[in-house]
């Protein structure tokens, strides 16, 4: 059977999540890397109404990303939670910043506040230049091993009902707790990162989410079985599978390539220039994390993988980032989400390049074709006719370049 042929069928794979929650990073300003203009870093207006964007688009989470030069997550989270009475912040947090009590007291706080709406999401850091910067000269295997460590003391601190004492390789205490308690009194879930050896250890042992950049689904194939073969080693179910993706729609597919390659033209200026993306450091230089470094393999194989998956705006960024595009109509789109769905992914982050429009746009077609779809697959316990309807890149002598009349 080909790959279109096994994408069509209306089989629903034994795999396949069964329901699907969207992500979406968080701006702070209207400055894109389509358009990058000078800002302080947060407009508070611009914030609101991206936050009632997200709402209004039917996403479920944002996640409040960190970095040395960004703003605070934490307090970003908390603005957010307040905002908004249903996205759930997600807190991007590094290790090396804060010390693991403080922050399980952190989000605790912020769980409470919003009222059982917080998640983490653990950093352990893929580059030594930006750990550097804020103090942090740990080689990267050992900053796995902290974030190991951070996490089991996350959950002890939410869910020990007596004092404990701890004396670990990077972390040691007496007489703790217990801790400020979540709203429900439970752990958080915790969201992990990561496609080097040491990060599937981590994250298949001891996270509640693996996140994993946009890939072909071959690939992803192959990592998801990793991560089921160190999940069941530790006795625990695989977390849950998050997946990212920066998808660019149009109403037609010739729109959609054309759209395409004029936002990689203007992204990879904007990335040489240095306009939009964090200063100080050598974006041309091989990237030190497997993720990048694997964005840009693919990038180097072909352009197109699978039904939509886009490599070049990786390429023009060195891969500095969830970097992989999804392109074509938002049926396309859909379709192309749907077959990471069958493949297990239940969190989907999807971020544009005009951000704003781009979550308007994303809730007003690509949302609710996903969750048509899921809630026929729930009623008939067959697929819908979307994913073989839209084939995208799967039609027989597809070429993007001439769709999009790139000569």
């Amino acid at each position: 059977m080909t790959l279109a042929e096994d994408l069509t069928q209306d089989v629903v794979p034994d795999t396949a999540a069964r329901r699907v929650e969207f992500v979406s990073q968080i701006h702070t300003a209207p400055s894109t890397e389509l358009d990058p203009v000078p800002t302080k870093g947060i407009d508070p207006e611009y914030l609101k109404r991206y936050v009632h964007a997200l709402e209004d688009a039917g996403f479920d989470y944002t996640l409040l990303p960190y970095g040395s030069g960004g703003a605070d997550s934490f307090i970003l989270a908390s603005a957010v939670g307040q905002i908004s009475e249903t996205i759930k912040p997600i807190v991007a947090v590094r290790p090396n910043t804060s010390f693991p009590l403080v922050v399980a007291q952190q989000l605790a706080t912020l769980d409470q506040l919003t009222e059982g709406r917080a998640t983490v999401h653990i950093i352990s850091g893929g580059s030594d230049a930006e750990q550097a910067r804020q103090g942090d000269y740990l080689p990267k295997d050992r900053r796995y091993a902290r974030s190991a460590e951070f996490i089991q003391l996350l959950r002890r601190a939410w869910t020990e009902k007596e004092p404990f004492d701890f004396d670990g390789e990077f972390y040691r205490f007496d007489n703790f707790g217990p801790g400020f308690a979540t709203y429900s009194g439970e752990a958080l879930p915790i969201s992990f990162g990561g496609q080097s050896d040491a990060a599937f250890e981590v994250g298949g042992r001891h996270a509640d989410i693996y996140a994993f950049w946009g890939e072909p689904l071959a690939e992803l194939r192959k990592e998801l079985a990793r991560l089921d073969e160190i999940s069941a080693a530790a006795n625990r179910k695989r977390p849950r599978v998050w997946v990212t993706f920066r998808p660019i729609i149009a109403p037609t597919e010739e729109l959609a390539w054309e759209k395409a390659y004029e936002y990689v033209g203007k992204i990879g200026r904007t990335f040489q220039d240095q306009a939009y993306f964090q200063r100080g450091f050598n974006r041309t230089a091989p990237p030190q994390n497997t993720g990048s470094q694997r964005a840009l393999e693919f990038a180097g194989q072909q352009e197109v993988f699978d039904r939509a998956l886009w490599t070049a705006t990786a390429a023009a960024t060195n891969a500095s980032g969830a970097a992989t595009a999804l392109v074509g109509t938002p049926e396309t789109v859909a379709a192309a989400i749907l077959d990471y769905i069958d493949l297990g992914a239940d969190v989907v982050s999807i971020r544009g390049y005009d951000n704003l429009n781009d979550t308007i746009d994303y809730g007003r077609t690509v949302l609710p074709l996903v969750h048509q779809e899921l809630a026929h697959r729930e009623a008939t316990g067959r697929k819908g006719g979307l994913q073989a309807q839209h084939l995208g890149a799967l039609v027989d002598g597809f070429d993007p370049a001439a769709l999009a009349g790139v000569h």
